[in-house]
């Protein structure tokens, strides 16, 4: 579940939770907007830590400068084709 998927949860919880008032049989919609907040939270930071270790930083290597190396592959200075 993308960070997207996380906010669309915090957001139903919330609705569920604050703005209805809405009565059924067997279910208490105020809980459901809870665990679906608390899990769109979860969520959320799972991805942010994720996301995070996803973006270290690695620096570029230097190249070498000044010293150009060729290597002859003629079959006989490597050692095989003698």
């Amino acid at each position: 579940m993308g960070l997207g998927g996380c906010i669309i949860l915090i957001a139903a919880g919330a609705i569920l939770t604050f703005a209805t008032d809405w009565d059924m049989e067997g279910v208490n919609l105020d809980l459901v907007g809870i665990i679906l907040m608390i899990v769109g939270l979860i969520g959320v930071t799972t991805f942010s830590s994720i996301a995070r270790r996803r973006r270290v930083v690695v620096p570029p290597a230097t190249p070498v400068v000044g010293e150009e190396t060729h290597h002859r592959r003629d079959g006989y200075s490597d050692g095989y084709g003698v």
